[in-house]
């Protein structure tokens, strides 16, 4: 159907991403057109369709998972980003020819790049008034609708008027009359509100206009907000509704400040229609809403604190257990009714459950049909979070399912020798995730072993739990800065065997340093034990156990007053000093 569609609009190829409007990692129903089209349900990718063969990109993290999803007779999986689409575009129409794209679905960064890798190819990048596979997609679901909330000042730490003030004067500053905003969790920030749009992700589905007196135009759904939260917005905010963004893009005018990396393309094109001058420049909300205030740091320590309880209990109750007595699900379950005592208003994300071979694919969603018993013997990879009213977690941790096997002490050991590295560094101010990512996989690399993820990702604070733009990866050149809070994850996964992840959350801080330098550490957020039987303590330098049996005092005391005397009990046990 969608090769029948292409012949009516004269294309030869048609890109298909994962990404929305707001190029969010969650989308809605309404806008899973990678997963309608191919079954693949990863959260980054997208698909290159001609009309003789379709490409479907995947990274390091779904080179398994793809392979269970999409149907090998009509899709091949293509790896990336080791192969860029223009290259594989290049390949798969020597002669040249037209491939179309939604221009509101992909970043003006990610089409300027394309174009670049298309340079004297003959093929032609086509924007396109409508979408194809929308064309096609008799069936699909409405846009949500979701009630919007306030988030209280207390939470947030500064009142939204403060925030708008504040980047309005950044932008007068920089001779800037407005900034676009595309990137739901910014606005979301900036208005201190929080949504139900997209599971998982206390967000409101939304676009916005700041100008430079410090009015927002809103545009989203009016259903979405009833007269309390009207107004708690206050007269500087207007709301109008998605359809009349095109009009006030193109109504635009003196310089308008679009970020390149998060904007839609059609953005740009409409901005540019009106005569209006484009400053291209990253959401002036992103580094703001990456860097914690006080009171957000503090509604995140105690969200850790509850989240601690719950994980604790769970660790506790499945050692309690015969393995095969449960399943993957039963764990799923067990723990989102634990976090729901503690007070989450959801998870942070799909649980990750996954036993044996299961583990071994980085971002495994149990289903009824992919279900396994527990299994002596085996390790299980759980990764989980809440979205709690004052902050959201994201923790993983790898329980030996009785006796670890022998095959994977070793990489158990380097990856929490990798994950203490982090923990423990300290770095002058300026330095990136980039210089600190080596530090996390020293020990796997002298084994031979790697993963196919980033050591860490940004934490929003009861936002979404994956949040740019601070990253621990190769390919981050952010300088870190106090208040920024990322996940601590290195891995292992061994396909058909076994997956390893050890992950707690930590925020950046001061460090002492001599004077005349500014030095920079990790204060770590997650409270919960981590897993010592597959712990190879000949291979741990002293330092390292060290840290290890401090971590776990701290989570001892902590946790212990917020226990049962049963949970407590096995926390002492678990918490055992190992040096």
């Amino acid at each position: 159907m969608l090769r029948e569609r292409m012949a009516v609009l004269d294309l030869d190829a048609f890109i298909v991403p994962r990404a929305d409007a707001h190029q969010g990692e969650y989308v809605a129903e309404a806008d899973a057109r990678l997963a309608w089209l191919t079954g693949f349900t990863g959260s980054a990718g997208f698909a290159i369709v001609t009309m003789d063969r379709a490409g479907v990109f995947i990274d390091g993290r779904y080179r398994v998972q793809v392979k269970s999803q999409v149907d090998l007779a009509h899709f091949t999986p293509v790896p990336w980003p080791e192969t860029k689409p223009s290259a594989w575009l290049r390949d798969a129409l020597p002669s040249g020819g037209k491939a179309g794209f939604d221009p509101w679905l992909h970043t003006r960064k990610e089409i300027e790049a394309m174009k670049k890798g298309l340079a004297d190819s003959g093929i032609e990048l086509a924007a396109l008034a409508g979408n194809p596979v929308d064309a096609i997609w008799q069936d699909r679901p409405a846009p949500p609708v979701g009630r919007a909330r306030a988030h209280a000042d207390a939470l947030a730490g500064e009142a939204s008027g403060q925030k708008r003030r504040r980047l309005a004067g950044e932008l007068r500053e920089n001779g800037q009359t407005a900034a676009f905003l595309s990137l739901p969790d910014s606005i979301s920030w900036l208005l201190n509100i929080r949504g139900t749009d997209i599971p998982k992700n206390p967000i409101v589905q939304s676009f916005a206009i700041l100008s430079d007196d410090g009015h927002v135009t809103l545009f989203s759904d009016p259903d979405k907000f009833d007269d309390g939260l009207r107004a708690h917005l206050g007269n500087e905010v207007t709301i109008l509704h998605p359809r009349e963004l095109t009009d006030a893009l193109r109504n635009l005018g003196g310089t308008v400040r679009i970020d390149p990396a998060t904007a839609p393309e059609i953005a740009f094109r409409l901005v540019e229609e009106a005569g209006a001058h484009i400053a291209c420049a990253p959401d002036p909300a992103i580094l703001p809403k990456a860097r914690k205030n006080p009171a957000e740091l503090k509604g995140m320590r105690a969200a850790h604190l509850r989240d601690g309880v719950a994980m604790t209990r769970l660790l506790a109750w499945l050692d309690a257990r015969d393995p095969a007595s449960l399943t993957e699900i039963d764990v799923v379950r067990k723990l989102e009714a634990l976090r729901r005592e503690e007070g989450i208003i959801d998870i942070s994300f799909d649980t990750i459950s996954g036993s044996g071979p299961n583990g071994a694919i980085v971002h495994y969603r149990v289903t009824e049909s992919t279900n396994r018993r527990l299994a002596a013997g085996e390790m299980l990879l759980v990764d989980s979070g809440g979205q709690y009213p004052d902050g959201t977690t994201d923790i993983t941790r790898t329980i030996p399912l009785g006796h670890p096997p022998e095959e994977a002490i070793a990489p158990y050991t380097a990856v929490l020798r990798g994950m203490i590295a982090i923990s423990r560094t300290r770095f002058p101010k300026g330095v990136a995730g980039a210089h600190l990512d080596a530090l996390a996989r020293q020990f796997l690399w002298a084994e031979g072993f790697d993963y196919d993820h980033g050591t860490g990702h940004g934490v929003g604070a009861a936002l979404c739990v994956h949040e740019g733009p601070a990253r621990i990866s190769r390919v981050s050149d952010l300088p870190l800065e106090p208040g920024m809070i990322l996940s601590n994850e290195p891995g292992y996964y061994r396909e058909g065997a076994f997956g390893i992840r050890i992950e707690n959350l930590i925020t950046v801080i001061g460090a002492e340093a001599e004077p005349g330098r500014d030095m920079l550490g990790f204060e770590t957020l997650t409270l919960c034990p981590i897993d010592t039987r597959p712990v190879d303590r000949a291979a741990m330098s002293r330092d390292e156990a060290d840290w290890l049996d401090r971590y776990h005092a701290r989570v001892r005391q902590e946790l212990s007053p917020l226990l049962d005397e049963g949970t407590r009990d096995w926390l002492l046990r678990a918490t055992a000093a190992i040096s």
